[in-house]
């Protein structure tokens, strides 16, 4: 049985060659840490919050977010597919989620709020009913994804395409509607 670690505040803590104690953290806030390339596979987060950390290309196999907030975080190329998808449960404001993996997942109403996803990967993900909201989506890639009355209205430099990724009740803006046919190489103009 893990450890229990209950409402513990972890400030400017370096975990890339010393790993995190593996435990059940609840109710926890990680500020500043650096996680990055280190080793958070077997952990549970519960209820828990990072801030202006750095998780980026950590191993986070097997580990559970529920209920876990990242603000200001850089998360570059995580693989939340490796990650128990079990009551999976993220939020997700002002972060840098470029080369992140969300393959295969189910993230409805998922909420990605000022956030760069560059290059994410979204194949065969349910995320119906989630928010792009003012999020940078360059080159990310959608394919046989549910999209269905996902919000891309503030949504940027996403390519979608409609015929590849069921998008039925989709909320676009006139101004973005160009996501959508970029396959056809049409020159759309104002």
């Amino acid at each position: 049985m893990k450890k229990l670690i209950i409402d513990q505040n972890f400030k400017g803590e370096n975990y890339t060659t010393t790993r995190l104690p593996r435990a059940e953290y609840e109710n926890c806030i990680f500020e500043s840490c650096d996680f990055s390339e280190g080793y958070l596979d077997n952990q549970i987060f519960l209820e828990c919050e990072f801030m202006d950390c750095n998780l980026s290309n950590a191993n986070i196999v097997n580990t559970t977010f529920k209920e876990v907030k990242f603000s200001h975080c850089k998360l570059m190329g995580l693989a939340f597919n490796t990650c128990h998808s079990f009551l999976m449960d993220l939020f997700f404001y002002n972060c840098n989620l470029s080369f992140a993996i969300f393959t295969d997942l189910k993230l409805t109403g998922q909420q990605f709020m000022s956030c760069k996803l560059n290059e994410a990967e979204f194949s065969n993900t349910d995320l119906s009913k989630a928010k792009f909201d003012e999020c940078d989506l360059e080159r990310a890639i959608f394919g046989r994804s549910n999209l269905q009355k996902t919000d891309f209205s503030t949504a940027i430099n996403f390519s979608i395409d409609p015929e590849n990724n069921s998008i039925n009740g989709a909320i676009f803006t006139k101004d973005n509607l160009t996501g959508l046919l970029q396959k056809h190489k049409l020159k759309i103009l104002k």
